[in-house]
């Protein structure tokens, strides 16, 4: 079986592809499980030196769209590849600062690799990583304290519009038999291994990994704001599902996962449960009416059915998921891009210096921070990219 990760430099990605190559094999929509014979991964960033080095795995580097465009790398990829798993992505915060890179990287790109699909012939399982960012409120469908399935999305944020009608061409690919699309809802993903990078809800992440760290961090919200989140692990196993499932299980709509719902404030009494008062301490609570703004509309409670049927789950509590986010760090296998720094304890952030990562860190929030200051009534949502 040859499967197909774009995005598989990224820490979400590389998981995968881990997990996929660990197994060695995959059941697909409902059948037997089938050896793994090939795994291609696309994208810009460089692949894991331990993935790079498997013989299974090819590596694709290079910009999506180009890729698939005529004669490019990707389109043969594509065409020989019987599952794939999308998640190559511009992040929130990327598309409500640049419009034109949301819509060439993720709407533009997600409609060549259809085509490329398509144009192949030979009907592949494609899992597309949504997210929660298609539901949002307006005047006249306001957000309800509860998402279920049959909730409309009403998207509020480039990012989340793009996902949504990223998720309606697959639904329609898949009724006209080109492909058999299933598109997972990713909550927002914490904890997130890494730098921070322009999704609008990095400092969910931010606020357990850097203090983590040994590093101050900044929570821009009210400690009361509701949240949900899914750690990476069930992020990864919301995608596999997905892929696993039978096409009649699934339908052609849309699946929300199951999401941990809880208070930033209980966010960080885990931490302190965990690691200690020493830890949680070093956070420092600067209210940002921008990104508050932003999670008044967010979707924090969520009732999966559709998901639960299938067999998705959610975390069951945020002190096991700072556990596991220990756990891999301190094994490195966290999924990290190559040269990536993620979860360091005190004493390995002192080996880096701390000044020095903290500039580094310091000087990405401050552009993640530009890319957050949109206008009148948009929201960001946030989860796999």
């Amino acid at each position: 079986m040859h499967v197909v990760v774009t995005g598989g430099g990224g820490f979400l990605g590389a998981r995968l592809a881990r997990e996929l190559l660990a197994a060695g094999s995959l059941e697909v929509a409902g059948g037997e499980a089938r050896p793994l014979t090939r795994l291609t991964l696309i994208d810009q960033a460089p692949v894991p030196e331990d993935l790079a080095a498997d013989e299974r795995v090819a590596v694709i580097n290079g910009d999506l769209g180009s890729l698939l465009g005529p004669g490019g790398a990707g389109r043969e990829a594509l065409g020989g590849a019987e599952v794939i798993f999308h998640l190559a992505a511009a992040v929130s915060g990327e598309c409500e600062a640049d419009f034109d890179l949301g819509l060439r990287a993720n709407l533009q790109a997600a409609e060549a690799l259809l085509a490329c699909c398509r144009a192949a012939g030979s009907r592949p399982v494609v899992v597309f990583a949504s997210s929660v960012a298609v539901f949002g409120g307006s005047a006249e469908h306001p957000l309800p304290d509860l998402i279920e399935d049959h909730t409309l999305p009403v998207p509020q944020t480039s990012y989340g519009t793009q996902k949504f009608m990223i998720e309606q061409l697959l639904a329609d690919y898949t009724r006209k038999g080109f492909l058999d699309g299933r598109a997972v809802r990713l909550m927002t993903v914490s904890v997130r291994p890494g730098r921070p990078n322009g999704a609008a809800s990095g400092f969910l992440s931010g606020i357990i990994r850097e203090p983590l760290a040994g590093l101050r961090a900044t929570c821009p919200v009210n400690p009361g704001t509701e949240v949900a989140l899914a750690s990476p692990g069930k992020a990864v196993a919301a995608l596999l599902c997905a892929a696993r499932s039978p096409a009649q299980a699934w339908g052609r709509s849309a699946v929300t996962m199951p999401a941990l719902t809880l208070t930033v404030a209980e966010m960080v009494a885990a931490l302190g449960r965990v690691a200690g008062p020493q830890v949680s301490a070093l956070i420092d609570w600067v209210p940002d009416p921008a990104v508050a703004g932003m999670f008044a509309n967010w979707p924090a409670r969520i009732r999966a059915d559709r998901a639960t049927a299938l067999g998705m789950a959610p975390d069951p509590d945020f002190e096991s998921v700072i556990r596991m986010h220990l756990a891999e760090t301190r094994s490195g296998s966290a999924g990290l891009p190559a040269g990536e720094l993620g979860g360091h304890q005190a004493a390995e952030a002192e080996d880096l210096g701390v000044a020095r990562l903290q500039d580094r860190l310091d000087h990405v929030h401050r552009g993640v921070d530009r890319g957050l200051r949109v206008t009148g009534d948009a929201v960001a949502q946030e989860a796999a990219g």
